[in-house]
This record gives C-alpha cells, sequence and structure tokens, in this order.
C-alpha cells in the first residue's frame, strides 16, 4: 500500500504494549485516512491502543473519528496463566484483565481524545444497536473462531460501499498461527460482498463493493 500520509505520533509508539509491525500500522494509518471521506472508522480489539494510536492518528489529520470497541477483559490469551497474560494489566481488586486504564493514558498522551471515542463493552453488545456508516472496519479482537465470527457478523455489515475491512493475524498455513482471522477473511471474500485489496504481513485487507 503506497503511504500518502506517514504516521506523526505525539507518543513514543513503541511505548504501548500491543503486537501490531509497524509496517501493518503504518498500512491501517493509511487506510483511516483513505476511508475518512466515506465515514468514520470503527475498531475490534483495542488492547492498550497501538493500534488506535496508527488509526486514530490519521483520523486526527482528516477531521475524522475513531470508535475503539474493546471490553478491556483481555482475550483467552491474557488470561492469568496463558501465553500473553502481562501481570501489569491484572487488576487485583477485581482479579480480573483490565487494559482500559493503559488504553486511556496512551490516548491522552498522543493527544487523541477529541478523535478516538472508547467504546466499553463486548463486540456483540456494541453492535446491537449501531446505525453509524462506517468507511473502515478493523476486526483484531478474540481469535477463538467464535469470537471472530461474531465480530465479522456485528460489524461488517456497517461498511459503506467503497469502504474498507481489514483483518489482523491472518495465517493461511495453520503451522505459523491460529486460523480464526483467515476463516472470516475467506467467509468475507466467499459473499461476494468484498474484493480483495492487499496483504500487509498477517493484515488482509479487503474493499466493500
Amino acid at each position: 500500500m503506497e503511504m500518502k500520509i506517514p504516521p506523526d505520533f505525539e507518543i513514543d509508539i513503541n511505548t504501548i504494549k500491543g503486537f501490531l509491525d509497524p509496517i501493518e500500522g503504518a498500512a491501517l494509518h493509511q487506510l483511516a485516512a483513505d476511508a475518512s471521506d466515506l465515514g468514520p472508522s470503527l475498531e475490534v480489539g483495542s488492547y492498550c491502543g497501538k493500534s488506535t494510536v496508527y488509526l486514530g492518528s490519521a483520523c486526527k489529520r482528516m477531521d475524522s473519528i475513531l470508535f475503539a470497541v474493546d471490553h478491556h477483559r483481555g482475550s483467552e490469551e491474557h488470561q492469568p496463566g496463558e501465553e500473553y497474560h502481562d501481570d501489569e494489566l491484572f487488576d487485583s481488586r477485581t482479579q480480573l484483565m483490565d487494559s482500559f486504564h493503559q488504553f486511556r493514558m496512551n490516548m491522552r498522551a498522543a493527544d487523541l481524545e477529541e478523535h478516538v471515542v472508547p467504546v466499553v463493552a463486548p463486540s456483540v453488545v456494541a453492535a446491537k444497536r449501531w446505525n453509524t456508516p462506517l468507511g473502515l472496519v478493523f476486526i483484531d479482537g478474540g481469535h477463538s473462531l467464535e469470537a471472530a465470527l461474531n465480530d465479522y457478523r456485528s460489524w461488517a455489515r456497517h461498511i459503506v460501499p467503497g469502504g474498507f475491512l481489514a483483518i489482523h493475524d491472518i495465517f493461511p498455513n495453520p503451522e505459523d498461527g491460529g486460523q480464526a482471522p483467515y476463516e472470516i477473511y475467506k467467509l468475507a471474500l466467499a459473499s461476494g460482498q468484498f474484493e480483495r485489496v492487499e496483504m500487509v504481513k498477517t493484515l488482509g485487507i479487503l474493499r466493500r463493493l
């Protein structure tokens, strides 16, 4: 993807916890800029806000809005005893994982509070009464098949014609990673409503027909 608007942050992106490759992040930044004339952007799965800064900084430059949907209780792999658990994000008072405090601090440090709207709720709950057409949906939520299917079915239908659907962590080879994001990527293509634009590392980019 041609980078027409390079990322420009008020925060050191490397200080934000997260798993997004900078090349994928730059592609998301450009997508959010390209989609801004079509409608606001929305991401599913914000964690501590690394992808949010890439997307939100483009929305800020284009005077658009990013909705950041996350319950901030972590996916399966973030829970105690799991591979990606982080003790710094575990709230000993509630005995629950909670990334929202870190997320909000990062949005403030990145000067994005006027362009990023946190939606602190499970994806399917946030989508129940959603009526706003979207120029971009980025899916990077839970990686179980159930969670990925719920995210796709909840949000892809709100993308306007010409808008983008981006799905993170696509691994066609099962030996490289989990298959749920790849399954919804294939489902979107098979629906006849989306066309392939580009694959940037593990980020699949589709356009709504």
